[in-house]
């Protein structure tokens, strides 16, 4: 079974098990998925609530800034954890 890199089952030198340059690709890989998902689904919720409430780009420029400030935030959360664990 495959363990996440940031969970608290994993040790210092066991970060995935495949070495430090697979245990990068796999942090920015998840960076970018998280940020796209949050994103995207600010903006679609959004485009949403426009199309209900009648007003052209508010809510979709709201959602957007919205999901990209919680994907910032989630990124940060995510990396902090990744980088506690690859020092102990």
């Amino acid at each position: 079974m495959a363990r996440l890199l940031y969970s608290g089952r994993v040790t210092g030198s066991e970060v995935n098990g495949l070495g430090r340059g697979s245990a990068y690709l796999a942090l920015f890989s998840e960076i970018g998925f998280v940020l796209f998902v949050t994103t995207m689904g600010g903006a679609l919720a959004g485009h949403w609530l426009d199309e209900q409430l009648r007003t052209n780009p508010l809510f979709v420029l709201l959602g957007f800034l919205g999901g990209a400030g919680m994907g910032a935030l989630a990124d940060y959360r995510l990396i902090t954890r990744f980088l506690t664990k690859l020092e102990d």
